[in-house]
């Protein structure tokens, strides 16, 4: 038995397997922004619902970052979550908005409840036009004519509510549930594209490793 090869071509094919293994990187490299984008969104909208489910699960501890009377909807939400994207990967950051709704016994919305409630700050309560304030202390009326200050407005249920949900969500449902069951993880984890693009990559190249790197992980979403 005689086995017969060309060194050259042999030469040249090995030289394209580098250069299409080497252009798979910087194809997932430059796809990457892509992948990252859908993540994002994806992840924002989730980690939505997570705070809505939860509030309505423990009003006690998320009432306040949602309009009065309208816990765990999503229409009635006064808080925002958006994303950024970098070399580092993905960024989360939260904020609040002014509420709109009027407690019951009020006359004027609570415009920075969500986050007096959630950082816990003091409130100094004065009357405007009467000069005596009314309000009910533990089920019993109290009238004063001096200011009267709320050292914690929420509670201590209250007080950090949100920011433990937002952790909660990346530390335990993101990592360990969320990219295992969407399929996200299991794809990463096996660049089976990688393999079956060799063949074309033994003759094509770099070019064939870039658009296959790029394709593989810009097209890394949910249920991949």
């Amino acid at each position: 038995m005689r086995a017969v090869f060309t060194s050259n071509q042999f030469k040249k094919e090995m030289n394209n397997i580098i250069d299409y293994s080497i252009g798979f990187l910087d194809g997932v490299q430059r796809g990457k922004t892509e992948f990252l984008k859908m993540l994002g969104l994806e992840t924002v909208e989730l980690m939505k619902e997570f705070i809505d489910s939860n509030a309505r699960v423990n009003p006690e501890m998320l009432h306040h970052v949602y309009e009065w009377y309208q816990t765990g909807s999503p229409s009635a939400r006064l808080y925002d979550i958006s994303y950024t994207t970098s070399n580092l990967g993905l960024s989360f950051r939260s904020s609040f908005s002014q509420s709109i709704s009027v407690k019951n016994g009020s006359r004027i919305p609570f415009y920075n409840k969500a986050r007096i409630m959630e950082e816990g700050i003091p409130v100094t309560i004065r009357p405007k036009v009467a000069q005596v304030l009314a309000f009910t202390d533990n089920g019993e009326e109290v009238f004063t004519r001096g200011p009267v200050q709320v050292l914690n407005p929420g509670g201590n249920e209250v007080e950090g509510g949100f920011e433990k949900v937002f952790d909660m969500f990346f530390n335990r449902y993101f990592s360990q549930a969320f990219l295992r069951v969407s399929g996200v993880a299991k794809y990463l984890e096996n660049p089976e594209v990688y393999r079956k693009n060799m063949k074309a990559g033994k003759s094509m190249g770099r070019s064939k490793g870039i658009s296959t790197g790029y394709r593989w992980i810009a097209n890394a979403g949910m249920g991949a």
